[in-house]
């Protein structure tokens, strides 16, 4: 399989506490979606850089839990993934991307509970997006049936 390519852009006007972004992806998904000041720091209606890396998270997640299961023999009918993407305040100023947390929830024929949680562990190790945010940050992992 070729090199896959998937693009995004952002355009920012203005200063960082008065000033609006949107932000479009290649696929159309977002179309000039707004995202400003309010909308990441005052949880104002609207996007933000740490939900779309949330969302991102959660599908990636998803995907790869459902193939580290299916290679293992399981057939997962549902598998429910919340991302939450901690942002924090650093000592001398600005922010960082500390924390991901990922809630999990599946419907596998045949698992037990303690079988589902190890997959779920082994699955973050395979999952693309977790791999891409695992350097400097922490990815915890709760998993449970449904």
């Amino acid at each position: 399989m070729a090199d896959i390519k998937r693009k995004s852009e952002a355009v920012w006007e203005g200063r960082l506490r008065d000033g609006k972004g949107r932000i479009s992806s290649g696929s159309g998904v977002l179309n000039d979606t707004a995202y400003s000041f309010v909308t990441r720091f005052e949880d104002k209606p609207g996007t933000n850089p740490e939900e779309l890396i949330a969302a991102a998270h959660a599908a990636c997640y998803s995907m790869a839990l459902a193939n580290t299961l299916d290679g293992k023999g399981y057939q997962p009918e549902q598998i429910e993934t919340q991302a939450t993407c901690h942002l924090s305040s650093q000592q001398g100023g600005g922010f960082k991307i500390s924390k991901m947390h990922l809630v999990v929830r599946g419907r596998v024929p045949g698992i037990d509970l303690q079988l589902f949680q190890q997959i779920a562990h082994e699955a973050d190790g395979k999952c693309p997006v977790s791999n891409l945010l695992r350097e400097g940050l922490e990815i915890e992992v709760e998993a449970s049936l449904i």
